[in-house]
């Protein structure tokens, strides 16, 4: 991926009011995706509407790459815990022309299936970072990572 805008770097101000429509939109996505994960089951439908084709995601524990299985992907991540509930932060947007770089705090509540010898539950503080990119179909996100800044709790257990 080919790209001037680093989420690394500190986004500036808008300049003009279409590059502060297309950061508003840019965040939209982050924001859509963040809660759509706490109340509904992640399908293709979903992903193509968050996602570009090449999209690459990381978790501390894990990555995929492209959007063929990037539903299921999150599927699979989420069925570790009985709920989940991610709080962000307003995302901070930078965009140049076709390109936009964004970050955010997360502050996520995994929550444990019962019966286990776990805490109830796990809470982790990321800086969630990534890239988007405008397409036929609107902004979509091509990256998206976190970086866990903090955790309290104990983690799932890996089979």
């Amino acid at each position: 991926m080919t790209s001037n805008l680093s989420p690394a770097v500190p986004a500036t101000v808008p300049a003009t009011a279409a590059e502060a429509a297309d950061a508003a939109l840019v965040a939209e996505l982050l924001g859509r995706y963040l809660v759509t994960l706490d109340d509904e089951e992640p399908d293709d439908t979903w992903a193509r509407g968050l996602f570009t084709e090449d999209a690459v995601v990381t978790f501390p524990m894990s990555r995929h790459a492209g959007l063929a299985g990037l539903a299921e992907w999150h599927r699979a991540s989420l069925t570790a815990f009985a709920s989940t509930q991610h709080l962000g932060s307003p995302a901070v947007v930078s965009v140049g022309g076709d390109r936009a770089a964004f970050r955010a705090n997360v502050l996520t509540t995994h929550v444990h299936h019962p019966g286990g010898d776990r805490p109830p539950l796990f809470r982790a503080g990321t800086l969630a970072s990534g890239g988007a990119r405008r397409t036929a179909a609107g902004w979509r996100m091509d990256e998206l990572s976190f970086r866990v800044l903090f955790t309290e709790g104990q983690p799932p257990q890996r089979g």
